[in-house]
């Protein structure tokens, strides 16, 4: 195994375990060398059978163990920010779940941190660059043929929310895969949030604002509207239309099993985001494996996980006043000068 790159795996939750399946299975190139998780017994689960990894409760034990050359961090938000820092002070690259850091303050941390070492080390999860559906869309979108895009109509629902989750995790945590994505698709920093509260659902738990319209303005007058309902009750749903000067292009409609019988035909329809991305999940962490073997660092960077944190917070004031808030930004680097694809 000594030329596989030894990855250390924060955190073996549902997101976690899943990337761990993913490492031992699916990807070339690397194996699981270390794994951290506040719960021992779960972390134990999640590397039943794999050979040569150390578990540990400590997150920082995990980063010294033997054989690690990278971490993967997939625990909760809050704990981002001390894993990154711990992985920059060791020279470990670094694949880190979005958020990258939940908080602004946070976030600008991070990014003068990296900023200060002058190379690039973290690449930031946000998967959906490496969906062959986004893909599409952005080749469509950078070839021109349509023209100047001028909206981004955007759907977001999940089947139910998990216990604790909160109004301004909708935007926080679910909405922040679209800021990131129209960011990417557009090319164009966002810069004012407006967000919209209709009546909630009866399907909702008591006090969360869902669903939710939020709506992004950018850089060069683009708008970008996005419908977020996670307690819809009946699926996984991800759409993208862009609307161009010179034609539209729609994504998120790909049909998977199509049964009819007599009178009547049902679709299948995805009940999890590990399930409608899980190709994407499979890319992204090839992309991060190869290019550390590389010596190199690709995707989404420091600078996109900062921006994504900075617009997600000015969406929860907009949330919570009811109003249009601006977006502030720090000044960007020159480390993150060039867009990252």
């Amino acid at each position: 195994m000594g030329d596989l790159l030894g990855v250390a795996v924060l955190g073996a939750g549902h997101m976690g375990a899943d990337h761990i399946r993913r490492l031992d299975k699916v990807v070339s190139g690397a194996r699981v060398a270390a794994v951290a998780d506040p719960d021992l017994d779960r972390a134990k689960e999640a590397v039943a059978g794999l050979d040569g990894v150390t578990v540990h409760t400590d997150p920082l034990a995990a980063l010294q163990a033997p054989g690690v050359a990278a971490v993967l961090v997939a625990s909760p938000g809050p704990a981002h920010e001390e894993a990154l820092l711990a992985a920059f002070e060791r020279g470990l690259p670094v694949l880190c779940e979005k958020p990258m850091v939940p908080d602004t303050t946070g976030a600008l941390r991070v990014l003068e941190a990296e900023a200060r070492l002058g190379r690039r080390l973290a690449q930031i999860g946000f998967m959906r660059r490496y969906d062959a559906e986004y893909r599409r869309l952005k080749t469509l979108l950078d070839g021109g043929s349509l023209g100047r895009p001028l909206m981004l109509h955007c759907v977001h629902r999940n089947v139910s929310s998990p216990p604790g989750f909160t109004s301004a995790m909708l935007i926080n945590s679910s909405v922040a895969h679209e800021i990131d994505a129209a960011r990417w698709l557009l090319g164009q920093e966002l810069t004012a949030v407006t967000v919209l509260r209709p009546a909630s659902s009866a399907g909702a738990p008591e006090g969360l604002v869902d669903p939710q319209f939020v709506l992004f303005e950018t850089e060069h007058g683009a708008l970008v509207d996005v419908e977020v309902f996670v307690n819809c009750g009946f699926g996984y749903q991800v759409r993208c239309e862009a609307v161009c000067e010179a034609g539209s292009a729609r994504i998120g409609d790909e049909h998977t099993m199509l049964v009819t019988r007599r009178g009547s035909a049902t679709e299948e329809v995805a009940q999890d985001y590990l399930v409608r991305f899980a190709d994407a999940y499979d890319r992204e962490v090839q992309a991060w494996v190869d290019a550390t073997r590389r010596g190199e660092v690709s995707g989404p960077s420091v600078w996109d996980g900062y921006a994504a944190s900075a617009v997600a917070e000015a969406g929860v004031r907009a949330l919570e006043t009811r109003g249009r808030v601006a977006v502030g930004l720090a000044p960007r680097p020159d480390l993150y000068a060039e867009v990252s694809r």
